[in-house]
């Protein structure tokens, strides 16, 4: 606040709140918000979630409103006499941006977004430590799903299984669950269907547990039955590829620099146009956050970034193979958090 010259700081993206305050809610529809000042902190939220505001501990003033209420009415008491405002612009709607208009100048609203991402992309010693365990929860969970899949199942059960896997771990999950088989795993977003797993289709599983608010994101690739050389072929090129992207990690190092080594093994084998996505993608509090390994990306690596590594290979009408890990940079190289079995895993046909 002080960097940016405001006297007060209104914060509404919900995980946001969650990471300056420790209470993690969902409102949908109905209003959220964190007003900071100097001397004090008020975090506005419905009846709802009072309970979980005050088990949560927060430093912040809890002020719950109950359906039929005006909620604007706490913002304006917890922002009362502010000048220049920082807010969320990428997350403040029309019509709570025509609310503050009648306390503030629109002139005196500051985009502090960025900076609460900045902060977040450097994860404590905390963070890591939920981060490790929803990571071990995930490595559980895929060991499990391994020995229980089988071909004749369709991609919505192995999905369930998966999702059941986390829970008995002692997980949430971080996001749906992905199964995708055959050439439906050419699909690198594809969502889990009725589709039965077949003899010779590759069976590409993207999932993750969440563990205290942070989460984990880690995808596998099987083939149903003996794996044909262009199986082997391909999903050998992939994790060449992963590799080469964890061996250039360290501090100092451009987000860019990582996508361009796994980018140019896959290049190289002339797969360079199966490859269309970025390398990896921040993690924490979200599934897809700060920083993102997009190619040409200049943003430097520090100590403590947590993200993916998760280069694929994407052949219509034939199928994918993605691989996929979370890593925590260090000064000299980079922690794996995900630990599983990365190879080509064989399920009975």
């Amino acid at each position: 606040m002080a960097q940016h010259g405001v006297d007060a700081a209104y914060v509404t993206r919900p995980v946001s709140i969650a990471y300056l305050s420790g209470v993690r809610a969902e409102p949908y529809e109905r209003l959220m918000s964190l007003a900071v000042r100097d001397d004090r902190a008020t975090l506005v939220c419905p009846a709802l979630e009072r309970e979980n505001a005050l088990r949560a501990r927060t430093d912040a003033d809890v002020a719950s409103w109950s359906d039929g209420e005006d909620p604007y009415r706490l913002v304006r008491e917890a922002l009362r006499g502010s000048v220049r405002v920082g807010v969320e612009k990428d997350h403040l709607t029309l019509s709570a941006s025509e609310m503050l208009r009648e306390l503030i100048d629109p002139q005196q609203m500051v985009d502090i977004g960025p900076e609460i991402k900045r902060r977040r992309r450097i994860k404590s010693a905390v963070e890591l430590e939920e981060l490790a365990r929803a990571a071990a929860i995930t490595d559980a969970a895929t060991d499990e799903i391994f020995r229980s899949l089988r071909g004749g199942q369709t991609e919505l059960e192995a999905a369930v299984a998966l999702d059941a896997a986390i829970g008995a771990a002692g997980g949430t999950l971080a996001f749906e669950t992905i199964v995708l088989s055959g050439p439906n795993s050419a699909l690198p977003h594809g969502r889990a269907s009725s589709r039965r797993l077949d003899a010779g289709d590759l069976v590409l599983l993207d999932f993750g547990a969440a563990y205290g608010g942070y989460r984990a994101d880690t995808t596998r690739v099987a083939v149903v039955g003996e794996p044909s050389a262009r199986h082997r072929e391909i999903h050998s090129l992939v994790l060449t590829a992963h590799d080469a992207a964890i061996a250039m990690i360290r501090a100092g190092v451009t987000t860019g620099n990582v996508d361009a080594a796994a980018r140019k093994v896959i290049e190289h084998a002339g797969l360079g146009d199966r490859f269309f996505h970025r390398t990896g993608h921040g993690l924490g509090l979200e599934t897809h956050e700060d920083p993102s390994l997009d190619p040409g990306s200049r943003t430097v690596l520090e100590v403590g970034m947590v993200f993916t590594v998760e280069p694929g290979v994407y052949i219509p009408g034939w199928g994918g193979v993605r691989i996929e890990d979370d890593v925590v940079v260090e000064k000299d190289g980079c922690r794996l958090l995900t630990q599983a079995d990365r190879s080509l895993r064989i399920v009975p046909s």
